[in-house]
C-alpha cells in the first residue's frame, strides 16, 4: 500500500538508509505501471481524435441523409406477354388539359448527372484477363458517322436518316458490352407509316452486329464470356397493344430478322409506346442483378423507333420511373417536334402497291415539344399553315424526357432535315412530316425545354411572374388578328363610302378588347423580366410579348384610319375615286399607339439579334416584315369596265378507243384508296 512520505507505524519495517528512502519517496510507479499508462493514454488520445472526426462530420451525414429520397418500394408486377388492357378513349386529363395537377408522381431523382461527351475516334477497351488494353478506331473498324457527337441525354439530335442514328447506337452497344453482358430490345412502332424505316433498320442489323462482333470476338480471344453471353436481342413491337416478337431474348441474327419481318401492320392507329417500355422495363428488370456465374448481371438498353409522341402520355412517369429505378437506358429513334405545335402533317404514300399510290398528307401527333404550351400563338386555328410549321430542335416531350432522364438520347430523323434554308412542300420525301425549317442542334442545345413531372414543372412555373404570366397567356383562348382585312374602299356616294367603312371596322373592334387583355395579362410579367435567366423562356416571352402589341396596334391603328375616313377625306386628284388602305411603317393616328408601335417593335428585334438561328429568330423576323400602320392611297377605279373577250371553246376529235384496250380499262379498275384516317 502506498503511503504518504514522512508517516510511520509501529507495524512499519526498519527504515532505508537516506539514499534509497530519498528515491523511494520520489518514485511513485514502477516500470510494467508506466508501460501501462503510457499505452492508455495514447489509445485514449486515439479513440478522441476519433470522436472529434465523427461530431464534425455529423451534420453533414445528417444533412445527407435528411436530403436523400426514399427508396420506394418494388413496383406490383405488370407482366404482358401478347397484349394490353387499354382504353379506347386516349386520356384528356394529360399535358395541356391537366395543368394544376398536384398529385401526379414525382420523378425518382431529382436531378441528373452531368455526363460528358463519349469519344468519338478512339476507344480504349480494357480486355478481360489482359495485361494491355485494345485500341479500336472507331471510324476505321465501324464506319461510324459523324452522329457518334451525340452525348447521352441529349434530346435533339437531327438526323437525316436513320443510319447515322444507328450508327450511333451501335456505338453506344459497344460502349455497353464493355462494361457487361447486355441485353438489348428493339422496340417498333407497327404503325402503316413505320413500314419503311423498320425495314430500313431490320437491312441493317448485319452491319449493326458485324460491328458489335469486333469487340466481342476480342473479349472472347482473351478469355471473356462468348458471344451469345455478351449481347442477346429480344424484338417487340407495339400499336393498340404490345407484342413480344421473341419468345425470349436470343444472339441469333436469323431468329431477330424473322421477328421484325412478322410484325403485322396496326391500322387502329393507335402507339401505346410507354405500355410497351413500361411492360419491357418490368419483364427484364431482375436480369439488372446477377443470379450467379450463368446469369450475370446484365445491362439493359432500350431502343424505341416511333414516329410520334404516342397515345398513352398518361403513362410515361411510370416508365421513366421503372426504367431509372433499374438503371434501363432508353433511347428513341424518332421525328422532330413540331415548334409549339401538337399535330403535322405526314407525306403518305401507301407502302403496298396494290393500294392507291397518289401522295396524300395525313395528320400525325408528333409534339409538342413542352409540357404546356409556352408561347402565345395569334391567328385562328382553322388556319393550320397561317405561320410556318418548323422545327423545334427536339423531340415529343414525353419521349425526350425519357431519354434525357434515363441517360438514352433522342434522335430526330428527317430526310429533308436542311439548316438555314427553306424546304417546300412539294420535295418534302415519303412519310416525312411537313416542316419549312430546321435549326442547328447545336444552338437549340441552349434552349432545351424543362424535363421534369408535371408537379415539378408547375412549381418552377408558379415561383417566376415571368413564367406565370406566360404560361397563363398561352392558356387563353385563341386570339385573333387581323386576317385579311379589307383595304379598297370605293367612294360611289358619301353615304355609302361610309358604311363600307363602318362594316370594316366591326372586325378590328371585335378583336381589339381581346388582344388589350392578352397585352395587360404579358404586361405583368414584364415587370420581372429581369428575374428571368433561361433564354428559352425569355426568347419565348419576347416573342410572344412582341407579337402581342404588335397586333393590338396594327387593328387598332386599321380601326383609327377607318375612323378618320368616316370623318372626311377629299382626293388630290378629280378622276381618283378608290381610296386603298396599304401598310405603312408609319403610326400617325394616336401618339400611344406609335409609342406602344417602337416597344413592339424593340421587343422584336430583341429577339432576332440576341436569339439568332432558333424558331423565335425566325418568328420574330417574319413579324417585322409585316408594318404595323397603314396609310390612304387614292386611285381610280373604271365602275364600267368593257367586258372580256371570251375565249373560244374548241372541241377535241374524239380518238376512238380500240375496243380491246376499252376491254382491258373496263376489266383493271384504279387501286383502291386505303381507308386510313389516321396514322
Amino acid at each position: 500500500m502506498l503511503k504518504r512520505p514522512g508517516t510511520a507505524s509501529e507495524n512499519d519495517p526498519e527504515p532505508l538508509p537516506d539514499a534509497e528512502e530519498a528515491e523511494t519517496n520520489t518514485d511513485w510507479f514502477d516500470s510494467e505501471t508506466k508501460s501501462f499508462l503510457a499505452s492508455m493514454l495514447v489509445h485514449l488520445l486515439i479513440i478522441l481524435g476519433l470522436a472529434s472526426y465523427t461530431i464534425v462530420t455529423q451534420p453533414d451525414i445528417i444533412a445527407l441523409f435528411i436530403e436523400s429520397q426514399p427508396v420506394a418500394d418494388e413496383l406490383p408486377p405488370f407482366e404482358i406477354l401478347n397484349d394490353i388492357a387499354y382504353s379506347e378513349t386516349p386520356s384528356e386529363e394529360i399535358g395541356a388539359n391537366s395543368i394544376g395537377v398536384t398529385d401526379m408522381a414525382l420523378s425518382t431523382a431529382p436531378s441528373l448527372a452531368d455526363l460528358s461527351e463519349l469519344p468519338t475516334l478512339e476507344l480504349d477497351i480494357p480486355m478481360a484477363n489482359a495485361s494491355g488494353h485494345v485500341s479500336i478506331d472507331i471510324k476505321e473498324a465501324m464506319g461510324l458517322t459523324e452522329s457518334t457527337k451525340a452525348v447521352r441525354g441529349m434530346t435533339g439530335v437531327g438526323e437525316t436518316g436513320t443510319q447515322g442514328a444507328v450508327d450511333r447506337i451501335t456505338f453506344e452497344l459497344l460502349q455497353s458490352i464493355e462494361q457487361r453482358p447486355t441485353l438489348v430490345v428493339w422496340l417498333f412502332d407497327s404503325s402503316i407509316s413505320m413500314v419503311k424505316r423498320r425495314q430500313e433498320i431490320r437491312d441493317r442489323f448485319d452491319k449493326i452486329y458485324e460491328q458489335l462482333g469486333i469487340v466481342q470476338e476480342e473479349k472472347k480471344k482473351r478469355g471473356g464470356t462468348n458471344d451469345s453471353d455478351t449481347l442477346i436481342t429480344s424484338i417487340v413491337s407495339f400499336g393498340s397493344d404490345v407484342q413480344f416478337m421473341t419468345k425470349k431474348p436470343t444472339s441469333d441474327l436469323s431468329e431477330i430478322r424473322s421477328a421484325i419481318d412478322n410484325i403485322t401492320i396496326d391500322e387502329s392507329g393507335v402507339e401505346m409506346v410507354f405500355h410497351a417500355i413500361k411492360a419491357v422495363a418490368d419483364k427484364y428488370k431482375s436480369l439488372r442483378t446477377s443470379r450467379g456465374p450463368s446469369d450475370p448481371e446484365r445491362n439493359v438498353v432500350l431502343i424505341t423507333i416511333t414516329d410520334e409522341r404516342g397515345d398513352d402520355m398518361q403513362m410515361a412517369d411510370e416508365a421513366i420511373a421503372l426504367c431509372k429505378r433499374f438503371a434501363i437506358q432508353s433511347h428513341v429513334l424518332g421525328v422532330p417536334a413540331p415548334f409549339g405545335r401538337e399535330f403535322t402533317y405526314i407525306k403518305f404514300v401507301d407502302p403496298d402497291p396494290k393500294f392507291d399510290q397518289t401522295p396524300d398528307w395525313r395528320q400525325v401527333d408528333q409534339g409538342p415539344e413542352t409540357l404546356l404550351p409556352e408561347r402565345v400563338q395569334l391567328g385562328y386555328q382553322d388556319n393550320y399553315f397561317e405561320e410556318p410549321v418548323i422545327d423545334s430542335g427536339f423531340g415529343p416531350y414525353a419521349l425526350a424526357r425519357m431519354c434525357y432522364e434515363t441517360g438514352g438520347i433522342y434522335f430526330s430523323i428527317h430526310p429533308n432535315r436542311q439548316v438555314g434554308k427553306k424546304i417546300e412542300a412539294g420535295k418534302i420525301e415519303a412519310f416525312a412530316s411537313r416542316l419549312s425549317y430546321f435549326f442547328s442542334p447545336e444552338v437549340m442545345d441552349l434552349y432545351r425545354p424543362d424535363y421534369l413531372s408535371e408537379a415539378e414543372y408547375m412549381s418552377k412555373v408558379k415561383k417566376s411572374p415571368l413564367r406565370s404570366t406566360l404560361i397563363h397567356a398561352a392558356q387563353i383562348a385563341r386570339v385573333g388578328t387581323l386576317d385579311k382585312p379589307q383595304q379598297e374602299f370605293i367612294k360611289r356616294e358619301e353615304a355609302i363610302f361610309v358604311r363600307d367603312l363602318t362594316l370594316a371596322q366591326q372586325e378590328s373592334a371585335r378583336l381589339a378588347p381581346e388582344l388589350v387583355n392578352l397585352c395587360t395579362v404579358l404586361a405583368e410579367g414584364d415587370k420581372s423580366r429581369s428575374k428571368e435567366a433561361t433564354p428559352r423562356w425569355l426568347a419565348s416571352f419576347d416573342l410572344s410579348f412582341g407579337t402581342a402589341i404588335a397586333a393590338k396596334v396594327r387593328a387598332e391603328a386599321y380601326n383609327a384610319m377607318l375612323a378618320k375616313a368616316k370623318r372626311g377625306m377629299n382626293f388630290a386628284k378629280p378622276e381618283s375615286n378608290t381610296w386603298s388602305l396599304k401598310p405603312s411603317e408609319k403610326i400617325n393616328v394616336d401618339s400611344k399607339l406609335e409609342k406602344e408601335g417602337k416597344q413592339a417593335t424593340e421587343l422584336l428585334r430583341s429577339v432576332a439579334e440576341n436569339h439568332k438561328g432558333t424558331p423565335w429568330a425566325l418568328l420574330a423576323e417574319r413579324e417585322l416584315s409585316h408594318p404595323l400602320g397603314w396609310e390612304w392611297i387614292e386611285s381610280f377605279t373604271d365602275l364600267n369596265p368593257p367586258p372580256k373577250p371570251g375565249r373560244p371553246r374548241v372541241t377535241p376529235p374524239a380518238t376512238p378507243v380500240p375496243a380491246k384496250d376499252e376491254k382491258a380499262r373496263m376489266l383493271t379498275p384504279p387501286p383502291p384508296k386505303r381507308p386510313v384516317t389516321k396514322i
